[in-house]
C-alpha cells in the first residue's frame, strides 16, 4: 500500500469518530452517560492529530498545491467532509 491510500484510510477513520459523536453526544447531554463521548472523543483526537500529520507530510513529499492540502485539512473539521475530498482529490492522487 502507498501513502495516499494508507491517508484516505485515516481519512475515512478520521470522518467516522467525528460522525461517532452524533451517538454519543445525545446521550452524554440528555441521558448524562458520559463514558462513551471520552471514548469517541480520544479515539478521534488521536486519529485527528495523526490525519493532519500525514496530511503535512503527504503535502510536502508529493508536492501537492498548499490550496489542496488547507482544503484537506478544513474537511476534517467539516461533518462528511473527509468523505467528500477522499472522492473528490485523494482518488485522483492515488497512484
Amino acid at each position: 500500500m502507498n501513502t495516499v491510500q494508507n491517508f484516505r484510510i485515516i481519512a475515512i477513520i478520521e470522518g467516522l469518530t467525528y460522525l461517532g459523536f452524533a451517538i454519543t453526544m445525545p446521550l452524554k447531554y440528555l441521558y448524562e452517560i458520559t463514558e462513551p463521548n471520552y471514548i469517541v472523543g480520544m479515539l478521534h483526537g488521536i486519529v485527528f492529530i495523526i490525519y493532519c500529520f500525514w496530511l503535512l507530510a503527504l503535502t510536502i513529499q508529493k508536492k501537492w498545491s498548499w490550496l489542496i492540502g488547507i482544503k484537506l485539512f478544513i474537511a476534517s473539521l467539516i461533518p462528511f467532509g473527509t468523505f467528500y475530498m477522499d472522492r473528490k482529490y485523494l482518488k485522483e492522487f492515488n497512484l
